[in-house]
C-alpha cells in the first residue's frame, strides 16, 4: 500500500527488485505519479513479512502455515530467536491449488473489436472457459449469433474450452415472455436443441451455458424440466452444462431475479453453476462496492449448502463504477470504470484512495471541472485477493469474470500467483 511520500524506487528497495519490475508488473505506463492508499503487487516469488509487536516464529508460521523451525531455516535465524520489530521475513509461496477460471467477452456490432480481441489473448491463457456473449434464442427457437471472428480460435490456441452462452435476451434486456415461450413450448424447444446440437457439432463449443434471466416465478419448474431434456442431450454430445444464477441468499428469496432459479435443482442437473455474485453496486444505483465481500460470502455460504461446492464458479466483477453526487434514483447513470483507469483518474485528481474494510474494496471521491462530487468503486489486488481467499476457504470449483476488455493486470497476476489454472480443451 504506497503511503504519503512514498517513491517507486524507495518500495523497489524494500522488496529488494528493480522500480521497473513494479512497474512493468502493474502497467504503470502513463501514470503520473503514485497515489496514496494504491495498492501495488510485488513481483517476486513468495512474500516478504515485516515483524510486528508480539510476533514470534509460532505465530508468523501459524498465520502463514509454516512449521517455525522451516521459517526460522529459510531466514537463517536461530529457531529460538526473538524477533526484533521490523525484521524483514521471507515467506516462501504455498502450494496452488488447482481451479477452473471462467470469462465472459460481450462483441458488439457486427465484428469483434480489435480491443476485445486483445484482451481474450491476452486473458486466454489463464481461463479454463472463453464465453462470448452471447447466442440469444429467438421466439421460433432459432438462436442469433453474437460476432465471433477469431475468438474460438484464441480460446483452443491457449487450451481453453469455447462455451456457447444462450440468453433470453430480447431488444436489450432479458424477457420474461421470451423466457416463458421457450420453457413452455415443445416445438420451440425442439428447434433450439437441435440449433445447439448442431453448434456442438459444427463449431466445436464444449460447454453450453444457459443464462436465462428475468423468468417468470411460475415457470421455475418448467426451467428445471428444460435442463434435464438439455442434460441429456448436451450429455450425448460429450460436452458440458452449466447455468448462470442470480445471487440468492435463501431458497425463498422473492423477486423475479431469483424466484426461478432452483439453486438445489441446478446442483443436481448441471455440470457447473456460475453465482452472478455482483452488482451489489450497479450503474442506476447508490454508490457501494460493485461486489462486497460480505454479500459475497452470504450468497456463496448459502449456496454451498444446495449445490456441491465443487459444482460452484464466484461471480467476479473487472470494473468499477464513476458516481456523480448527489445520487438521485433517477438520475443520471454512473459510468463504467476499469480497475486501471481508476488509479489512472485518482493520480490526475490528486485524491487518496481510501478502503472499506468490511467490503474489503477501494474507492475514493473527487471534484471535476464542474464542481461536482464523485464517487468511485473499484477492485484492486487487495480485494481481488479477498476473493481468491474465500475462494479456496470454501473450496469452491473457480471464479467466472464480467467481463473482459477493462484492464486489470493485477487480478491475471494474483491469479496465477494463488492457483494452478486448469485446462480442459484437448
Amino acid at each position: 500500500m504506497v503511503e504519503p511520500g512514498q517513491s517507486l524506487y524507495a518500495i523497489a528497495r524494500m522488496y529488494s527488485v528493480t522500480p521497473e519490475s513494479i512497474a512493468q508488473a502493474n502497467q504503470l505506463n502513463g501514470l503520473p505519479y503514485l497515489v496514496v492508499g494504491q495498492a501495488l503487487v510485488i513481483p517476486i516469488t513468495g512474500r516478504y513479512y515485516w515483524v510486528q509487536p508480539g510476533d514470534s516464529l509460532w505465530s508468523v508460521g501459524q498465520r502463514f502455515g509454516l512449521d517455525p523451525s522451516e521459517l526460522a531455516r529459510i531466514n537463517g535465524i536461530p529457531t529460538g530467536a526473538m524477533l526484533p520489530v521490523g525484521l524483514r521475513l521471507y515467506i516462501p509461496p504455498a502450494p496452488r491449488p488447482r481451479t477452473e477460471v471462467n470469462a465472459y467477452v460481450e462483441p458488439f456490432g457486427e465484428s469483434v473489436s480489435a480491443g476485445l480481441v486483445a484482451a481474450s489473448r491476452e486473458a486466454a491463457p489463464h481461463l479454463t472457459y472463453l464465453a462470448p456473449f452471447s447466442f440469444r434464442v429467438q421466439q421460433d427457437g432459432t438462436l442469433q449469433a453474437p460476432p465471433l471472428d477469431d475468438l474460438l480460435q484464441i480460446a483452443r490456441d491457449a487450451g481453453a474450452v469455447p462455451m456457447l452462452v444462450v440468453t433470453n435476451l430480447e431488444e436489450g434486456g432479458f424477457s420474461d415472455e421470451l423466457g416463458r415461450i421457450i420453457l413452455n413450448d415443445q416445438a420451440v424447444q425442439d428447434r433450439l436443441l437441435g440449433e445447439i446440437q448442431r453448434l456442438i457439432r459444427e463449431m466445436g463449443f464444449r460447454d453450453v451455458h444457459f443464462d436465462f434471466e428475468f423468468l417468470r416465478p411460475q415457470d421455475r419448474e418448467a426451467y428445471n424440466r428444460f435442463l434435464r431434456r438439455a442434460a441429456d442431450l448436451i450429455h450425448g454430445e460429450g460436452a458440458l452444462i452449466s447455468t448462470a444464477l442470480a445471487p440468492k441468499v435463501s431458497a425463498g428469496q422473492t423477486g423475479q431475479w431469483y424466484e426461478a432459479h432452483d439453486y438445489a435443482a441446478h446442483g443436481q442437473t448441471v455440470d457447473f453453476v456460475v453465482l452472478m455474485t455482483y452488482e451489489w453496486g450497479y450503474s442506476g444505483g447508490p454508490p457501494m462496492a460493485v461486489s462486497p465481500i460480505d454479500q459475497v460470502r452470504r450468497v456463496l455460504e448459502f449456496a454451498v449448502t444446495q449445490i456441491p461446492r465443487e459444482k460452484i464458479m464466484m461471480g467476479q466483477n473487472l470494473y468499477g463504477y464513476d458516481w456523480t453526487l448527489p445520487y438521485r434514483p433517477a438520475g443520471e447513470y454512473a459510468r463504467a470504470i476499469s480497475p486501471q483507469e481508476a488509479i489512472r483518474q485518482a493520480a490526475r485528481r490528486g485524491a487518496a484512495i481510501e478502503f472499506d474494510t468490511r467490503a474489503q474494496a477501494p474507492f475514493y471521491r473527487y471534484v471535476d471541472e464542474q464542481g461536482r462530487t464523485h464517487e468511485v468503486w473499484f477492485e484492486d489486488a487487495r480485494s481481488i485477493q479477498a476473493k481468491f481467499n474465500l475462494l479456496k476457504e470454501l473450496g469452491l470449483r473457480g471464479i467466472s469474470y464480467w467481463k473482459l476488455g477493462l484492464d486489470f493486470p493485477q487480478n491475471w497476476l494474483l491469479l496465477e500467483d494463488n492457483f494452478t489454472v486448469a485446462k480442459r480443451a484437448g
